[in-house]
C-alpha cells in the first residue's frame, strides 16, 4: 500500500478579470519550489488545468460571481511517496479600487504603461553581435515589489530551444543567434512577472517576435524545361504558354516581386515571341511562323526579384516552342497524265499507282492524301484508294470492262488532304491538283454471260413435279445471241429444279413443301453453267423461293366439351398450318340442319367462335358437325361432341351423360331392402308424432339420477357464438310435445329430447330452413301447432333413416352400432347429460317421469313454456 504524506506548500493569488474565456492563461506557479519532480499534477477544480511548467489555464468559460475563488493544485511524487498542495486564489480585478495582497499589505493598481510593449522585430540572418537585445518588458508594480521576469514558449523552452532568453531582474529579451525567416517567420512567447514569494501582480503577457525578411532567396522556375506548341501562321498576340517562377522570401514584398524577360532566341533570327514581364505569358510576335522553315524555337528566359532591379537576385530557364503543322501546302501530282491497260472482264485488279508531292509534315492529316475520280467513272467500274504507307493512289477495276462496249476509258482524278486546306497569310488560293488517266481495254475471248446474272423464281407450295417456273438463258458477248450455248446445273446443290440444256427452261423436279426438311428455309440458290462452242463458260444464279400456299385445312383444336345447366358458351378455336393469307380469319358453319336449329355459332375473333345451345335444347350428348373455312377458301370438317348435362360443375357428370330419351333403371337388392325398411320406420315415426301432438303435457315423477342421463336445454343470458352445425336447425317457435325450443340471441334451435342427436334440417340443399316458418305480413313468424306437413317430415327423416339402416346392417350380429361422436351446442362445464346412441332405442331409465319432479327454477321455466 502506497502511503503519501500531504502538506500545504504555499499559497498563490492571481488577479483576473471577472469573465474568463476557455483556454485562457490565468498565471504560472513555480512548482519546483514545492516539489522538484512531480510525476502527477492535478487541479481540484475541473474548470482549470495545470501544465508541467506550472501554467494554469481555464478549461471552459468562467464567470467569477464572488470576489474570490480558490482551488488546490495537487503534486505527487510516487517514488518518493511525497504529496504537496498549492492553494490558488483568484481575485477579481477592480480598476478603481485597491486590491489587498494580505491582511497587512495593500497594493494600489495603476494604469499599465510598460507591461504591453509592441511586437519585437528581429532581422533575418542578423550578424549580431550576440546575444542581441531585441526588447524589454517591465511591470509598473516593480516600484512597490521586487519583480522577477521569466518567459516560456517557442525559442525559449520549446523548439528551437535557447534562441531567446529574458533577464530575470531587468526583463530584457535577447536573441542568441541568427534566425531564418523561411523556417521561423515569427515567435509567440509568454512573459511572466512574479514576486519572490510567487505572487503574480501582472497577467501573463503574450509577446510576438517577428522575423523581418531578408532577400536571401533567389527566384526559381517551377520546371527545368517548359515546352509549348503553337500552330504555324498564328496571328500576333496568340498566347503560346506561361512560365511560372516562385520565391521563398516574404510574399507581397519587393523580395518576391518578380520580372520576366527573354534573354536569347534560337535560331537567332527575327524575334518570333514576346514575354510579359509581370505574368510570364509568352505570345506570338512574328506574323509568319512557317513550320516548313523553322519547326521549333528555343528561348532562354530570366526571372529577377526586386521588381527586376539590377541588384535583385535572378535565375534563368529554358522554353521550347514547337510549331505545329497546318495544311497550308496543297498536294500536287508528279505527273499530269498517266496511261495503263487492262483485260476485259478483269475484276478487283490494280491497274495503276499515282504519286503526289506535299510539303506538310509527313504522316499528319495535312499531308495524308485523299484521292477521288472526278470524271469518266459513271458506271462505278473504277475505284481509287490511298496506300497508308507510301501515300500513293491505287487505281483498281471493280467491275469487268467490256471491249465490245468501250475500247478505251479516260479518267480524271484529283487529290486533297484529310485536313482542310488553310490559306497562309499573304498567299493566293490554289486550285485542286488533277491528273488524267487513259485506260486501254484489251479484247479477250469471253464466255457466255447471263443477263441478269441472278434470277429469282417464285414457286407455290405443292406444285406438281415438272411444272415450268421460268427460263434462264445466257448470251455470247462476241455474237450477242444465245445460239450454240448449252446449260447445266452442277451436282451438289439442292435438287429442286432442273434446266433444259438447250432452251434454258427451268422446271421443278420435286414437290416443294416448306414443312419438309431442307425446304423449311423456303429458299435455295442454284448455280447454272453456260458453255459456248469454244468451251468458254459463264455462270449465273437462280434463286428459287417457295411461296406459301393453301395446303392445310383448318382444324378445331378441342372437340369434346361438357356444358352444365348454366349453358355457358363454348369457345371453339381452330388452327391452320398455312401462313397468311391462307389461314385466319376463319368462318364456322354447322352443316347439320336439325342441329343448326338447336345450336348457334357467334364470332369471337379471327381464330375462335362461340358455340351455344338455344333455350329449348334438351339435355343430352350432341355430336355437332362444324365446318371451318380459312381465308383461302379451304374447308375443314370437324365434329364437336358436347355433353349438355344437368350439373353445376363439369366434374359432376363424371363422364356420364343424360340421354335424350329415358332408359331402363335397375335397382340392386340392398337398395330395395333399404327402401322397404325406410318406409316402415317412416310410418312408425308418423304414428308416434301424431300421438305426441294429441296427448298434451305429460307429468311424470323421476329421480335426480334419471335426469342426469338426459340432455337438458337451458337458456343463455347473452348472445353466444354462431353455431353452424348440421345437427341444429333454427326454429320460429317452441313446442312442448316431443322436443324443446332453445332461443339464443336472434336464433332458435330445436333438439330432440330423446337423445337421438338429429334435428329437423331442410332437405332442399340450400342452407338451414325452419319448419313451420310460415310468415304473415311484415315477415313476422306465426306460432305453429306442432304439426308439420308430411312432405317436410319426409324430406327430413328419409335420408337419415336410410343412413341408420345402412349403419345397422354393417354389424354381423345384427346389433345396434356403437355410439359415435355427435356435435351439440356448448352447455357449459359439468353437464350431467349422458351419451346418446346412434341407433339405440329408448330405455326405461330415459323415461320422461323426471318432468314431474323438477326443481323450482326449472318448474317455473316449464310453466312458462306451457303458457306460451
Amino acid at each position: 500500500v502506497l502511503s503519501l504524506c500531504c502538506e500545504a506548500c504555499k499559497k498563490v493569488i492571481f488577479h483576473v478579470p471577472s469573465e474568463l474565456e476557455a483556454d485562457t492563461l490565468v498565471g504560472r506557479v513555480d512548482l519546483t519550489e514545492c516539489l522538484q519532480s512531480a510525476e502527477f499534477i492535478s487541479s481540484s477544480d475541473g474548470n482549470f488545468k495545470v501544465l508541467e511548467d506550472g501554467s494554469v489555464y481555464t478549461t471552459s468559460a468562467l464567470s467569477l460571481s464572488a470576489e474570490r475563488k480558490t482551488f488546490t493544485i495537487l503534486l505527487k511524487d510516487i517514488q518518493e511517496q511525497v504529496q504537496k498542495k498549492i492553494h490558488v486564489a483568484l481575485v477579481k480585478e477592480e480598476k478603481k479600487t485597491p486590491k489587498t495582497r494580505h491582511a497587512r499589505d495593500t497594493v494600489l493598481k495603476r494604469t499599465k504603461r510598460r507591461w504591453g510593449p509592441i511586437p519585437s522585430v528581429m532581422i533575418e540572418n542578423s550578424l549580431g553581435p550576440f546575444p542581441l537585445q531585441i526588447q524589454q518588458v517591465q511591470s509598473d508594480t516593480a516600484q512597490n515589489y521586487t519583480i522577477y521576469y521569466s518567459a516560456s514558449g517557442p525559442g525559449i523552452d520549446q523548439d528551437p530551444k535557447g534562441l531567446f532568453y529574458i533577464e530575470r531582474e531587468t526583463g530584457n529579451i535577447f536573441a542568441t543567434r541568427a534566425v531564418d525567416r523561411e523556417q521561423y517567420p515569427s515567435f509567440q512567447i509568454i512573459c511572466f512577472a512574479t514576486t519572490p514569494d510567487g505572487y503574480s501582480p501582472e497577467v501573463p503577457l503574450v509577446h510576438t517576435i517577428r522575423i523581418e525578411d531578408d532577400n536571401d532567396n533567389a527566384p526559381y522556375f517551377t520546371q527545368d524545361l517548359f515546352e509549348f506548341c503553337v500552330p504555324e501562321n498564328s496571328r500576333p498576340g496568340v498566347v503560346v504558354g506561361k512560365v511560372i517562377a516562385e520565391d521563398r522570401d516574404e510574399p507581397y514584398t519587393l523580395h518576391t516581386t518578380l520580372k520576366y524577360r527573354i534573354v536569347s532566341q534560337t535560331p537567332p533570327i527575327t524575334p518570333a515571341f514576346s514575354l510579359h514581364g509581370d505574368t510570364g505569358v509568352i505570345s506570338v510576335l512574328l506574323p509568319q511562323l512557317d513550320r516548313e522553315l523553322v519547326p521549333s524555337y528555343t528561348l532562354l528566359v530570366e526571372v529577377r526579384d526586386m521588381a527586376g532591379q539590377p541588384f535583385g537576385l535572378c535565375t534563368t530557364g529554358t522554353v521550347v516552342v514547337k510549331i505545329e503543322d497546318t495544311n497550308d501546302n496543297a498536294p500536287s501530282f508528279k505527273q499530269l497524265q498517266y496511261e495503263t491497260r487492262v483485260e476485259e472482264n478483269r475484276v478487283n485488279v490494280e491497274i495503276l499507282r499515282v504519286t503526289v508531292v506535299d510539303l506538310d509534315e509527313p504522316g499528319s492529316p495535312g499531308s495524308r492524301a485523299v484521292y477521288e475520280i472526278l470524271r469518266g467513272n459513271d458506271d462505278q467500274a473504277f475505284e481509287i484508294t490511298t496506300d497508308k504507307n507510301t501515300n500513293e493512289g491505287i487505281l483498281c477495276v471493280v467491275k469487268g470492262l467490256d471491249y465490245e462496249t468501250a475500247k478505251q476509258r479516260v479518267l480524271v482524278i484529283g487529290v486533297n488532304n484529310e485536313a482542310p486546306y488553310l490559306l497562309a497569310p499573304h498567299s493566293q488560293q490554289l486550285s485542286q491538283s488533277t491528273s488524267s488517266v487513259t485506260v486501254h481495254v484489251l479484247d479477250m475471248d469471253e464466255g457466255p454471260v447471263f443477263k441478269p446474272c441472278l434470277l429469282r423464281l417464285d414457286v407455290k407450295e405443292c406444285e406438281d413435279i415438272g411444272t415450268a417456273i421460268g427460263r434462264f438463258v445466257a448470251e455470247d458477248p462476241e455474237t450477242g445471241n444465245s445460239e450454240g450455248i448449252r446449260y447445266r446445273i452442277p451436282p451438289g446443290q439442292c435438287n429442286w429444279i432442273n434446266i433444259d440444256d438447250r432452251s434454258g427452261e427451268v422446271r421443278t423436279v420435286r414437290v416443294l413443301d416448306r414443312d419438309i426438311g431442307e425446304m423449311r428455309r423456303g429458299q435455295c440458290n442454284v448455280t447454272v453453267l453456260a458453255m459456248d462452242r469454244n468451251g468458254k463458260t459463264g455462270t449465273g444464279t437462280i434463286q428459287v423461293c417457295i411461296v406459301p400456299g393453301n395446303k392445310n385445312i383448318p382444324r378445331i383444336t378441342q372437340t369434346d366439351y361438357i356444358m352444365c345447366r348454366d349453358r355457358k358458351p363454348i369457345c371453339l378455336t381452330a388452327q391452320d398450318g398455312d401462313e397468311a393469307p391462307y389461314s385466319a380469319p376463319f368462318v364456322y358453319r354447322i352443316t347439320d340442319r336439325d342441329l343448326a336449329s338447336m345450336w348457334k355459332l357467334t364470332p369471337h375473333d379471327d381464330n375462335s367462335w362461340y358455340l351455344s345451345p338455344k333455350s329449348d335444347t334438351p339435355y343430352g350428348i350432341y355430336e355437332i358437325p362444324v365446318s371451318v373455312i380459312d381465308n383461302g377458301g379451304k374447308i375443314g370438317e370437324n365434329t364437336v361432341r358436347v355433353n349438355l348435362c344437368d350439373c353445376v360443375t363439369p366434374t359432376e357428370c363424371d363422364g356420364r351423360s343424360r340421354q335424350l330419351t329415358g332408359g331402363n333403371v335397375t335397382l340392386g337388392l340392398w337398395a330395395i331392402l333399404a327402401m322397404i325398411l325406410g318406409s316402415l320406420l317412416l310410418l312408425l315415426i308418423l304414428i308416434t308424432i301424431c300421438g305426441c301432438c294429441g296427448a298434451g303435457v305429460m307429468h311424470r315423477q323421476v329421480t335426480d339420477d334419471c335426469a342426469n342421463h338426459n340432455l337438458i336445454i337451458s337458456n343463455t343470458e347473452a348472445p353466444g357464438e354462431e353455431v353452424m352445425d348440421h345437427n341444429i336447425i333454427p326454429l320460429q317457435n317452441t313446442c312442448d310435445q316431443g322436443g324443446y325450443g332453445v332461443k339464443t340471441g336472434e336464433q332458435q334451435t330445436f333438439e330432440m329430447v330423446k337423445g337421438r342427436g338429429h334435428t329437423l334440417q331442410s332437405a332442399k340443399g340450400a342452407g338451414h330452413q325452419t319448419l313451420g316458418s310460415v310468415t304473415e305480413g311484415g315477415g313476422q313468424p306465426v306460432m305453429d301447432t306442432c304439426r308439420y306437413s308430411y312432405s317436410e317430415w319426409h324430406n327430413f327423416t328419409h335420408p337419415r333413416l336410410g343412413e341408420k339402416v345402412h349403419l345397422c346392417r354393417q354389424d354381423e350380429e345384427q346389433k345396434h352400432s356403437e355410439d359415435y361422436l355427435l356435435s351439440y351446442n356448448y352447455e357449459g362445464k359439468g353437464s350431467l347429460a349422458g351419451s346418446v346412441g346412434c341407433c339405440s332405442d329408448q330405455h326405461e331409465e330415459e323415461a320422461l317421469d323426471f318432468l314431474d319432479q323438477l326443481e323450482p327454477k326449472f318448474r317455473t321455466l316449464a310453466e312458462t313454456c306451457i303458457k306460451r
